[in-house]
């Protein structure tokens, strides 16, 4: 691999990881240190390498590189002397002293301690994501303000706003104990089905960083499972979800960015390794005898990795969208239930629960009603059709939601 090839690929594998072991080595109050000495590590290479030819181990180099970073920024920063020598006088340990460990496994630890503290309920859901991104995934603040729709400036302040937060409530980098992991899995959770979404839902034109967005989320839920603490049936789950969903990621848009709608996918770009491995997680999240959303939620997915148009599979699909309002109520769950009802009881029906969401700022509410009064009344298909063109966000969409309404 070239070096313009190579750094950008080892930026995005590598920079995340030596940033968690420098939190956890410095703790979440000194982020801004780590990200500094994780940055000047790169920017070392990109000078060195462009002189000097790629190193023949470029990963243990950048490793070497950020140590020393952290020994001599630890041995001459103002902050070494006013803030961590006091901090080691009144906790009488010597962390600071120590090697910075990147092996492995302290990698894997770190990452995994990272996500249970960017993951504190004291900070707002976005803000958990954008700092997910950031700290845990190796995005840019570029990157995330365009997962987000949004500025630099935007992100910048958020994420610093975060940071502060966690800096003040003063939170360790820490696995809670065996007695908190349930408690606090659950935030951890949320925010990387969050993150899963900005990129399987997200209105961004990019479609590589929308994908990357989707497999950072995957293995974030991986390192979940690999550690036993945390291995749970509602992390199998929610790791079965989105390898369903992930499976037909290249069916869902045409060459031009334009959505195809579920009935006129193509099947044979739907990924089976990924369908193989949605239908073991969610084998795994069989054990123990809670039923969380995320498990009911994979097996509607997984319904839908089945493409034949039958009326066992839309009734079983109904029956778990009637035990997930009942769980977890959410207009848009509502809303996709009524597609379901539309296969099994009529369309009829399913147009009066539709009409009963009143979701009149949301353009699938309009675009399902165009799809269910099609051939019933097509002067209200063409109207709700109308309607969600208003209120489309992306040319691409609007693009769709026109051909829908030219065919009538």
């Amino acid at each position: 691999m070239a070096e313009q090839e190579l750094l950008p690929h080892l930026f995005r594998t590598e920079y995340r990881k030596i940033i968690n072991v420098l939190c956890k080595h410095f703790g979440l109050g000194q982020i801004e240190i780590a990200e500094d000495i994780a940055s000047d590590t790169f920017l070392a290479a990109s000078q060195i390498w462009g002189l000097n030819g790629i190193p023949p181990n470029p990963t243990a180099w950048l490793y070497h590189v950020a140590k020393n970073k952290a020994k001599n920024y630890l041995h001459r920063g103002s902050i070494y002397e006013n803030k961590i020598i006091p901090e080691l006088l009144r906790n009488d340990t010597s962390i600071y002293y120590e090697e910075i460990d990147l092996s492995p496994q302290n990698i894997n630890d770190s990452q995994l301690q990272m996500m249970f503290a960017i993951c504190h309920p004291s900070i707002s859901r976005e803000s958990q994501i954008g700092l997910s991104l950031r700290i845990l995934c190796g995005f840019g603040i570029e990157e995330i303000a365009d997962a987000f729709l949004t500025n630099k400036e935007t992100i910048t302040k958020r994420l610093f706003r975060a940071k502060e937060k966690l800096r003040h409530e003063k939170i360790k980098i820490e696995i809670p104990d065996a007695a908190e992991i349930d408690e606090r899995l659950g935030t951890v959770l949320t925010t990387i089905y969050l993150l899963f979404n900005e990129g399987y839902y997200s209105v961004s034109q990019n479609k590589t960083l929308r994908k990357d967005l989707c497999l950072e989320a995957m293995r974030l839920c991986y390192m979940l499972i690999e550690n036993k603490d945390t291995n749970k049936p509602n992390v199998n789950a929610l790791l079965s979800l989105m390898c369903f969903h992930s499976s037909r990621f290249e069916a869902r848009q045409n060459e031009s960015g334009e959505q195809i709608l579920y009935e006129d996918q193509n099947s044979s770009l739907w990924d089976t390794d990924l369908i193989s491995k949605g239908e073991y997680f969610l084998n795994c999240a069989a054990n123990g005898s809670v039923i969380s959303k995320y498990h009911l939620e994979a097996a509607i997915a997984y319904w839908h990795t089945q493409k034949e148009d039958t009326i066992e599979k839309w009734d079983g699909v109904l029956q778990l969208y009637n035990k997930l309002l009942q769980i977890e109520y959410s207009p848009i769950a509502a809303l996709n239930r009524t597609y379901a009802l539309s296969k099994v009881n009529g369309k009829q029906e399913a147009i009066d629960e539709a009409e009963k969401l009143k979701l009149t700022n949301n353009q699938f509410y309009f675009t399902l009603l165009g799809e269910l009064y099609k051939g019933i009344d097509n002067k209200k298909a063409k109207m709700n059709f109308q309607m969600a063109f208003s209120l489309a966000k992306t040319n691409s969409d609007k693009h769709t939601i026109q051909s829908q309404i030219d065919k009538l």
